[in-house]
């Protein structure tokens, strides 16, 4: 994508990027255009995983194989690795931690969720557009499933990751929120904005996709309902039609575990009956 001279004093970067439809901090990366093999193959990446998420890239390839894809191993390898799929690992990972970095225990398990805003979970996801991806970060309410506050990026950086946090705690608090240990959450910025706001930090376990499960079924929802019966053509786009979603999503999806109630009615403390 092409931005507007960031010299020219007109356009401002927060206004080029509400234009595009991302968050300003991804707007300081430039990178080259993926080239059209490659968007293909890594969106065709990303649904095999989504379906069996603890394919390895051996399997991977051998379904790329059967569907006419000339590519080796190796490649699927740095594809998965690029879009954060560890094929050792049954779950997104979409950044490797950083190991100057602290990481912080995983405090969920044995632990009885009994109302909102006890446990929030918090994840990145890789999201597909027609000309290339975007990737999306989330928090969701353990409970109630709920989507508190969520914003796309066309980089890793942690800055987006940062700032949906820090939105997500002006509306409410959690006592716990848990992530991976990816470089984003394990950075100075995000455990200084949670050890301030009292908010206790909990990390999932090495190769552990299960200790953020709730996270893991929203990308599954996200991408099955949303993202796979669209072409996005630009970041605006997915914008626009993410959050149509998460308003869909929040206040009038139904959800069998909720007694077919929506997460929005859960969340503002409707119990079930």
């Amino acid at each position: 994508m092409e931005l507007v001279d960031p010299g020219d004093p007109q356009v401002s970067i927060s206004a080029q990027a509400r234009l595009l439809g991302l968050n300003r901090t991804g707007l300081y990366y430039e990178r080259r255009g993926p080239s059209e093999e490659e968007v293909r193959l890594k969106h065709r990446i990303d649904e095999i995983y989504t379906a069996w998420p603890f394919y390895g890239s051996r399997r991977i390839r051998e379904v790329l194989k059967q569907e006419g894809f000339l590519v080796n191993r190796k490649a699927v390898r740095r594809h998965m690795r690029e879009m954060g799929i560890e094929a050792i690992y049954p779950g997104p990972n979409l950044s490797k931690r950083r190991h100057d970095h602290k990481i912080y225990p995983y405090l969920l398990r044995e632990v009885d969720i009994r109302q909102p805003n006890h446990v929030w979970g918090t994840d990145i996801t890789y999201i597909r557009m027609t000309q290339g991806w975007v990737y999306l970060t989330a928090i969701i309410d353990w409970y109630s499933r709920f989507v508190v506050a969520w914003e796309l990026s066309d980089t890793l950086e942690g800055g987006f990751v940062c700032e949906t946090v820090a939105r997500a705690l002006s509306c409410s608090r959690p006592e716990i929120l848990n992530s991976d240990q990816g470089s984003q959450y394990t950075s100075d910025d995000y455990t200084d904005l949670l050890n301030d706001a009292g908010v206790k930090i909990s990390m999932d376990g090495r190769r552990r996709c299960q200790d953020n499960i709730f996270t893991e079924r929203l990308w599954r929802s996200v991408k099955y309902e949303e993202v796979y019966l669209k072409n996005y053509a630009s970041p605006r786009q997915a914008r626009q039609n993410l959050r149509e979603y998460f308003d869909f999503y929040n206040e009038k999806r139904l959800h069998q575990a909720l007694k077919y109630k929506t997460p929005g009615e859960i969340h503002r403390g409707l119990r079930e009956n």
